[in-house]
């Protein structure tokens, strides 16, 4: 953690989260030395990271929590997380989007990067039960100054099914099913709580778990994008297994051994460094 000086609040609690995870506890002294900031801001992003429900204060420092399957953090919470890997993601993923494709977003904070990143592709017809990500097209739509009855040439054409709204800012629910099954995508980008061998893709909250089932069913690929902490990560419900999964966008985290058995088992395994590389398996 190198040149740390002047990072914002969330980039710094990020890299703080991450020593967490990555060493199963850092002490505040440690933190000072490596962030090179006071005693004072280490302990007050301490305090904001345990809010959030991601880390347990203890004597002198912070270990992990161990979240309940059924744990669902919002998406404000989930925003702070892995910000540059979810950026490297979505940049990956986008160059795997066709102009005049049909694609779904399925709800997410690495989905709504991959929305911003998508924005100068033409004609796309986005579906989505993401109400952020809905709202980066739309957003983009005002600022070119179109409106619904005259949208910019190009523009995505965008599609937010109804429902019941997740914490995470995303509908899910029998209306959100009902018209997901009467649809057919080219290729659905889907985030995920949580993925592993023996579980798949899964999440903690069940009426999500339904929802994605449905759009699962009706992409002809489909394809996962989630960071290097998600690998080995187990939520409440499982909604699809690892050969229903087409391809793996991840980051450079995901440590060697993770990587040679998601090759095994996945068509196709992305990783996206930081840059212009990525890597293939």
């Amino acid at each position: 953690m190198s040149e740390t000086r002047n990072l914002l609040a969330e980039q710094r609690r990020a890299l703080i989260l991450d020593e967490v995870r990555r060493r199963g506890g850092v002490r505040v002294n440690e933190l000072t030395r490596r962030l090179r900031v006071s005693d004072m801001t280490v302990r007050r992003d301490l305090d904001a990271l345990a809010r959030q429900g991601v880390v347990e204060k203890v004597h002198g420092g912070a270990v992990p929590v161990a979240e309940a399957t059924t744990h669902e953090p919002g998406f404000e919470a989930k925003s702070v997380l892995e910000p540059d890997a979810k950026q490297d993601i979505a940049r990956a993923a986008a160059g795997m989007v066709a102009p005049g494709s049909a694609i779904a977003l399925a709800g997410g904070t690495t989905a709504y990067a991959l929305a911003q990143q998508l924005l100068e592709i033409p004609d796309l017809t986005v579906v989505t039960n993401s109400v952020r990500v809905a709202e980066v097209f739309h957003g983009a739509r005002r600022a070119a100054g179109g409106g619904a009855a005259a949208p910019r040439p190009g523009a995505a054409t965008v599609v937010l099914t109804g429902g019941v709204r997740t914490p995470s800012d995303t509908l899910v629910g029998p209306v959100a099913d009902a018209a997901i099954r009467s649809l057919h995508f080219d290729v659905l980008f889907i985030g995920v709580h949580g993925i592993s061998a023996e579980a798949g893709l899964s999440t903690p909250n069940l009426a999500e778990a339904e929802t994605n089932r449905h759009f699962v069913r009706s992409a002809r690929r489909v394809v996962v994008v989630a960071d290097h902490t998600k690998w080995g990560t187990v939520g409440l419900s499982s909604f699809a297994t690892l050969d229903e999964v087409d391809a793996l966008v991840t980051d450079g985290g995901l440590p060697a051994a993770a990587r040679a058995e998601i090759a095994e088992r996945l068509p196709r395994l992305v990783v996206a460094e930081s840059g212009p590389g990525t890597a293939e398996f």
